[in-house]
């Protein structure tokens, strides 16, 4: 009978995260007449701030976040999906993934989502307006000088930057259990920090990826982005009044810039009431076939190394996945132990007012310390 498995799923609310999801669903319910799949949205910061673990219960299929892969191992509150997918399709995921988005849902073990998005701050510049875009740190800054540079500056997207700085300074975060990164270090990040965010409009301080991309393509006010999460519905045609050109990072002391890895993944909740059909739907959905065709073709952002590399892909994004493509591949996957997000979801404050107040880095560094060990705790409980 038509539509007797009803799945509900939960999902973000921007075209990448849901008209893609609804596209899949539409067609996999035209194969599969018996099954039914709705799927709701929230905003990005209901995404970033609702524990998954108190929506597992409401629906059966979830866009999940890897620093969650910790949380889900320690609560089983969704499916380990290696105990439910063929081990070949596994690994044919394993082989083709973009950067490390599959491997980022692998925590204790266990699959506990399939990437089925992919992304990391990149580069993005208006074309008609810019030339060519600063190549290196410097002229990054010089062009920033002009107030043409908006970068995304709310507290979340401030701490994944703070963790590219890092490492561009020599060091990785997160190497200790005592503190985020060294004092030298990070100094020495919030200083480099503070020499852009200190140049640029200050409504940037509440303004997301979204947002600083609405207002390079909705006015002419600015010209360069040099790193937010990307989105390839800006680089496509019609999807704004201007389109967006998307290109790697700048260098620093000669070497890319190594941004933070974002994406989503599609995890199944352990209490649903068809288990099977939602599992067979993720499967379906993150397919390189259905990544390649339905996904992009509805303004998804996939998970999928092989529709990143498509022809067909690039043309409908001007070149976004290409361009795009060697900064995911060289992404720092963020710590996933169960506690990570109570760090995240606090750490980036104080360096929100830092950038726009000023102050002690030894103090900024302090409150992050204290944030982390508390974090830790969590782990331990």
């Amino acid at each position: 009978m038509k539509g007797t498995i009803r799945l509900k799923g939960i999902t973000w609310g921007h075209s990448r995260g849901y008209t893609p999801l609804v596209a899949c669903a539409q067609r996999y319910e035209e194969l599969h007449p018996e099954v039914s799949i709705t799927w709701q949205k929230r905003t990005l910061q209901e995404f970033a701030d609702f524990p998954i673990e108190r929506l597992v219960h409401d629906y059966d299929l979830l866009i999940i976040d890897h620093p969650w892969a910790g949380c889900a191992a320690a609560t089983q509150c969704v499916l380990p999906l290696d105990e439910h997918l063929p081990a070949a399709y596994l690994a044919e995921q394993r082989q083709h993934t973009t950067g490390a988005s599959h491997e980022s849902y692998y925590y204790g073990g266990h699959q506990w989502a399939l990437a089925i998005d992919a992304a990391t701050p990149v580069a993005s510049y208006r074309q008609d307006l810019l030339a060519e875009p600063p190549a290196d740190w410097e002229a990054l800054l010089q062009l920033a000088e002009k107030g043409k540079v908006a970068v995304p500056a709310i507290p979340i997207d401030l701490l994944m930057n703070f963790y590219m700085f890092c490492i561009a300074l020599g060091n990785t975060p997160f190497t200790s259990e005592e503190e985020v990164i060294d004092n030298t270090t990070g100094a020495a990040a919030l200083n480099m920090m503070a020499a852009l965010w200190g140049r640029v409009n200050p409504q940037l301080f509440n303004c997301n990826p979204v947002a600083v991309a609405e207002l390079m393509t909705a006015t002419d006010d600015y010209w360069y982005c040099p790193f937010a999460y990307g989105y390839s519905n800006y680089a496509r045609r019609g999807y704004a009044r201007h389109r967006l050109q998307y290109a790697d990072l700048v260098t620093v002391n000669g070497k890319k810039l190594c941004s933070t890895l974002g994406g989503t993944g599609l995890a199944v909740s352990a209490f649903s009431a068809h288990p099977q059909q939602a599992v067979q739907f993720a499967q379906w959905a993150v397919s390189p076939q259905v990544q390649a065709s339905i996904y992009v073709e509805h303004g998804g952002q996939p998970g999928h190394r092989l529709a990143w590399e498509d022809e067909e892909a690039n043309r409908r994004t001007n070149g976004y996945f290409r361009n795009t493509l060697p900064a995911l591949q060289r992404a720092f996957v963020r710590p996933r132990y169960n506690g990570y997000l109570h760090f995240q979801d606090h750490a980036g404050n104080p360096l929100h007012h830092y950038l726009q107040y000023g102050g002690h880095e030894a103090t900024v560094l302090n409150e992050m310390n204290s944030l982390y060990r508390q974090s830790r705790k969590l782990l331990h409980a």
